[in-house]
């Protein structure tokens, strides 16, 4: 645990320019806080210690603003920055090296049961206010746009913005915007 610690904090220091050090990192970022004692209650989840993990997580939730449920499994340098009003659903899976912003949700669309949340690859992009929602994937080096609502697969390196949301791709300095149909059936 104490290396994934590290690491996350390292990962602070790579992405926030106001991050000082280390210390400062480990004192006083809630997505430190809040990973520390998701790993934590995800022990507790995997050994089938429901009611336990729950409780940590909604505790946690309290002081830090981070709602991450003990069943979500996440990688390594998870980078929550701001963190306030950020959720992670239970069958959430996140890749390494994400970063999220505050407000932005990894959730699901209804009661459905068994996969219900998204799936994020490694070096993901999530901007403040962005929903991801239900048993979607986002490719490795993706981005997603600032308050875009996403319920569709995102293929890896391209960009996703808007409501709903609508992949970006850079054509001679323009932005072209075009469907998700039509760019996922090539």
């Amino acid at each position: 645990m104490f290396k994934s610690v590290r690491y996350d904090i390292n990962r602070v220091l790579e992405n926030d320019p106001a991050a000082r050090s280390g210390l400062e990192v480990f004192l006083l970022y809630p997505s430190i806080h809040a990973l520390m004692w998701y790993r934590i209650a995800h022990v507790f989840y995997n050994h089938r210690m429901f009611f336990m993990a729950r409780l940590l997580s909604q505790i946690v939730r309290g002081f830090t603003g981070i709602e991450i449920h003990p069943g979500a499994k996440i990688g390594k340098g998870l980078f929550i920055d701001h963190g306030m009003g950020v959720v992670i659903g239970e069958t959430a899976e996140i890749g390494d090296n994400v970063v999220m912003y505050h407000g932005s949700t990894l959730g699901g669309t209804g009661k459905e049961t068994g996969k219900r949340h998204p799936t994020v690859g490694n070096n993901v992009f999530i901007g403040a206010g962005a929903k991801v929602l239900g048993p979607i994937n986002l490719g490795d080096g993706c981005k997603i746009g600032a308050n875009a609502v996403v319920l569709k697969d995102v293929p890896a390196n391209s960009t996703a913005v808007g409501i709903p949301a609508k992949i970006v791709i850079p054509s001679n300095k323009k932005q072209k915007v075009i469907d998700f149909d039509e760019y996922c059936n090539k």
